[in-house]
């Protein structure tokens, strides 16, 4: 009878000490800043994504999907890329609802040339670049996003001789010095998210 007493506390024991299926202990996979962290910190900055390194399939097809538009040098055929989003790119302030709706047609009107050829000619330089690799989002596997040129998330005052050369690539040297002087880059920035969406194209900080 005391050994069935016995055997009845441990077996009551180990019921109440293991977690409920499904229920996380406590302390396991905190969360911080919408993604899970290792190390407890924040990201201290973006990452260059240097030398053309390999880029997630979905990102390195949207990409491609826009310089065939590029090569093409037809504005019209970058509306594929473009409706190959559920839902559509920020382009700016002059595109969306009570605006023009009409992707090419806005480009269009941006283009000093008339024709969406000054359009292509950004898309295909700042593409052509390094990108910056920003964690932001929840998804812990899928939270990056993709900056294109990575010169829209550095500081225009701190960029090495080959950054600035990079950076009079798509801009003249007085836009250059006005950045340098404002302490931020307003030229052309497009992003694309770690699954393939192409989330904006815009000029401006």
């Amino acid at each position: 009878m005391r050994k069935l007493r016995i055997f009845l506390l441990a077996l009551s024991c180990v019921v109440h000490c293991l977690p409920v299926a499904g229920v996380p202990m406590a302390n396991a996979g905190k969360v911080k800043g919408g993604a899970q962290s290792s190390t407890g910190g924040a990201p201290k900055g973006p990452v260059v994504n240097k030398g053309g390194a390999h880029l997630p399939a979905p990102v390195e097809e949207m990409r491609e999907s826009i310089l065939a538009a590029v090569r093409s040098g037809n504005i019209e055929e970058l509306r594929y890329a473009f409706e190959l989003n559920e839902m559509k790119p920020e382009l700016g302030p002059g595109f969306g609802p009570g605006a023009m709706s009409d992707p090419i047609a806005y480009w269009r009107k941006m283009s000093g040339d008339g024709e969406g050829r000054e359009i292509l000619a950004a898309l295909g330089t700042i593409l052509e670049m390094e990108c910056a690799v920003l964690p932001l989002g929840r998804d812990v596997e899928n939270n990056k996003v993709y900056v294109w040129p990575y010169l829209a998330e550095l500081a225009p005052a701190k960029l090495t001789p080959a950054q600035q050369v990079d950076l009079l690539r798509l801009v003249t040297p007085a836009a250059a010095a006005a950045m340098k002087a404002a302490g931020k880059y307003n030229s052309w920035r497009l992003v694309i998210g770690a699954d393939g969406t192409w989330h904006s194209f815009v000029r401006g900080p």
